[in-house]
């Protein structure tokens, strides 16, 4: 009866009754995430082995090769128990899963390279910096640290919020042409044509990004240009502190970069939601080699010290940004048709959340700082370079955790709750292995590896000291970043905002206090205990079975 039912439905659209014997439905479980709310996508690897508990609704009536499966939509199901698999495959599983792995390492391996490059160059201008001496390497991190504050409280936001609308933009338009012949978009990924023919598609969560980071980018660099005296002097450098005014000059001229590091953050964003963990490899690359000419030739050559490093990021940041756009433009429109097509409200919806967590990360680090540069001189120099690697190792598993996130939020779009299962638990696997791994190597090569960024004996001699903080921490950090990555890809905002809060409230009220007793490793004890709390408010949510990772906890069946 059900059979005639649905083949009855499917004649009624114009379907062969071949095609309808075919058809997939889909679990669309209420309020779950953005992701359901923005798509009703459909998956033709999901089916339901009860009762369906309203009728099928088709996304198009019309005609389609019977070689085709024919999504549907059934929404409110009544059963918890449901049945993953291709009716056309008798080994789904085992296919889905090592498809599932492997793209995953197609997508971390160019985005592990993409994540490494940025701390990378920060190191090498660190490098630079520090041969020039412990003022201007004790300037240079205090400048770098209020302008990661001032430019990485929108861009975070914006690149994870950017994402996940890409992705679910992506699976919504995919879908609601897939029963359309003339269909305009392949989601391949890594590179490939977003497009069919030579025609470009729009998809307004694109333009929006593009648009917010433009606005953010300008705003960022008056404030940081107009605004470098007061910052300073609210983290604790007055102007009687001799590394104040070769800070200022620092400040001022990365300013001028603010733009193109937004939208660069917003463009990788944009191109994770494409699944392309490539392309901005490529740009970031070639923007990256561009400095490591330029430091020596402006430095050095031209005797412009601190400065010459100084333009010379900036110079490297709008050569990688200017490539992204040009290569995201010979794909997709950059700019909507209409004004009203655009998702202001979803993106300032969404990422008032994060720019909460954001300013809670920006807050704990920046205290770690200011109470290290309290320290003196060669205890914030030593302070730089233990951050510049605890930061460039670390952010690695932030490769991993954007796959994810692009992963999840696609599947999640199309209802296919057995393949995120699958991708959370490979990359958790992952994430402690990576974090492991990290652990080992740097407690072996730490001390050796300080040589590289100061010949100061002094400052040496405190950074060899905390090898303890960089090496163990490690894995703390990777599974800190991975659960970043799997509360965006369900779209989980709130939880990732109001969670950071209470632990950045937590490892802040230890760093007022540590300091004063244990001196500059109580600033590294309240870093890895704020590490190690996200850890744990990550694990809270996954096993929590009322939240987002609901389905996690239920009983799935393989067709």
């Amino acid at each position: 009866m059900k059979a005639t039912h649905f083949q009855s439905a499917a004649l009624y659209h114009g379907l062969s009754t071949s095609t309808a014997r075919r058809i997939s439905m889909p679990i669309r479980r209420p309020a779950l995430s953005c992701a359901s709310r923005l798509s009703a996508t459909t998956s033709p690897f999901i089916t339901l082995c009860a009762k369906p508990a309203s009728p099928i609704q088709f996304t198009s009536p019309q005609d389609h090769d019977d070689d085709v499966p024919v999504p549907a939509l059934l929404t409110n199901p009544n059963s918890d128990n449901f049945s993953l698999g291709s009716p056309e495959s008798g080994n789904t599983h085992s296919h889905s899963h090592s498809d599932v792995r492997r793209e995953i390492l197609l997508l971390t391996l160019p985005a592990l390279a993409g994540q490494a490059i940025d701390p990378m160059a920060q190191l090498m201008e660190t490098a630079y910096v520090g041969r020039l001496g412990t003022v201007e390497l004790a300037s240079a991190g205090v400048s770098m640290t209020i302008f990661n504050i001032i430019s990485k409280l929108f861009n975070i936001p914006l690149l994870s919020v950017a994402t996940s609308f890409v992705a679910e933009d992506i699976a919504k338009t995919a879908a609601e042409e897939y029963l359309s012949e003339h269909s305009g978009i392949q989601n391949i990924g890594n590179g490939k044509s977003f497009e069919r023919g030579n025609r470009k598609k729009q998809f307004s969560s694109v333009s929006t990004a593009l648009l917010l980071a433009l606005g953010i980018g300008i705003f960022e660099a008056l404030a940081l240009f107009l605004g470098s005296g007061i910052l300073l002097n609210l983290i604790g450098v007055s102007t009687e502190n001799p590394i104040h005014n070769l800070s200022i000059q620092f400040l001022s001229l990365r300013s001028v970069g603010a733009p193109a590091v937004v939208l660069s953050l917003a463009l990788q964003g944009i191109f994770r939601g494409f699944k392309d963990t490539k392309t901005p490899v490529l740009c970031l690359g070639i923007g990256n080699l561009s400095a490591v000419f330029l430091f020596p030739l402006l430095m050095y050559f031209f005797q412009l010290g601190i400065a010459g490093a100084a333009i010379s990021t900036v110079l490297s940041q709008y050569i990688g940004t200017l490539l992204m756009i040009w290569f995201l433009n010979k794909r997709v429109e950059l700019l909507p048709p209409r004004m009203e097509n655009l998702q202001f409200g979803n993106y300032f919806k969404s990422g008032g959340f994060l720019i909460g967590r954001t300013l809670a990360v920006l807050t704990t680090m920046t205290l770690g700082t200011s109470m290290a540069a309290r320290q003196g001189p060669v205890a914030m120099a030593a302070h730089q370079i233990c951050m510049q690697v605890w930061l460039a190792v670390s952010l690695l598993t932030d490769s991993l955790a954007a796959s994810a996130q692009a992963l999840i939020a696609s599947s999640l779009s199309r209802n296919e709750y057995q393949i995120v299962k699958q991708i959370t638990n490979f990359v958790l696997m992952i994430g402690m292995l990576t974090g492991i791994c990290l652990m080992v190597i740097l407690g072996a090569s730490f001390r050796s590896l300080a040589t590289i960024f100061t010949q100061d004996s002094e400052v040496l001699q405190v950074v060899r000291t905390g090898v303890l903080f960089v090496s163990a921490s490690q894995p703390f950090n990777a599974l800190a970043y991975i659960f970043d990555g799997l509360h965006y890809g369900v779209s989980d905002f709130p939880y990732a905002g109001f969670s950071m809060m209470v632990v950045a409230a937590i490892s802040s009220t230890f760093l007022v206090f540590a300091p004063s007793h244990f001196g500059l490793h109580g600033v590294w004890m309240g870093l890895v205990l704020f590490m190690a709390l996200r850890m744990v408010a990550g694990f809270v949510r996954v096993l929590s079975k009322n939240g987002p990772w609901w389905f996690l906890h239920r009983d799935f069946q393989i067709a």
